[in-house]
């Protein structure tokens, strides 16, 4: 599997994609990595909580807009991860071409990124925290699949 574009998928499109895909696309500059929302808040900002974590760990996702998850998004990405099983299963019903490239943010873990949207700082934290540990693993895996090429 060639991996050069991911695409990373949550409900509003400014929580947690935008979490993730700075996380990831700091991790892994040299891949494209874009972010949108099955039912995104279309031209707003991240939330504030989690700009202000990332710019903890100095990156910067203050220029994010919301975007809605569109066909041309998934049919350029190698890679779309989503947050939980129900966005897995709602991309891949709608798309079944998609199956094989959608997986879950915490695929390795084997668990779903829950959604901190207006429950306060600490469950952005918590979040967060899952992001980036799956994040992590992500990395390792395309990298590890770089090497095997």
């Amino acid at each position: 599997m060639n991996i050069s574009s991911i695409l990373i998928v949550c409900t509003g499109n400014i929580c947690r994609s935008p979490m993730a895909a700075g996380v990831l696309g700091a991790a892994l500059p040299r891949l494209s990595v874009q972010s949108a929302g099955l039912q995104a808040l279309i031209g707003q900002p991240a939330d504030r909580a989690a700009i202000e974590l990332l710019r903890a760990r100095k990156i910067d996702i203050s220029a994010h807009r919301a975007q809605q998850l569109n066909r041309w998004l998934c049919s350029t990405a190698d890679l779309i991860l989503v947050m939980d099983s129900e966005q897995k299963n709602a991309i891949e019903r709608h798309s079944p071409v998609l199956t094989g490239r959608v997986y879950k943010l915490g695929h390795h873990e084997h668990l779903d990124i829950p959604d901190p949207y207006r429950k306060g700082q600490k469950a952005f934290e918590r979040s967060f925290n899952l992001i980036d540990a799956s994040v992590e693993r992500w990395t390792q895996y395309i990298e590890y699949l770089e090497m095997a090429r």
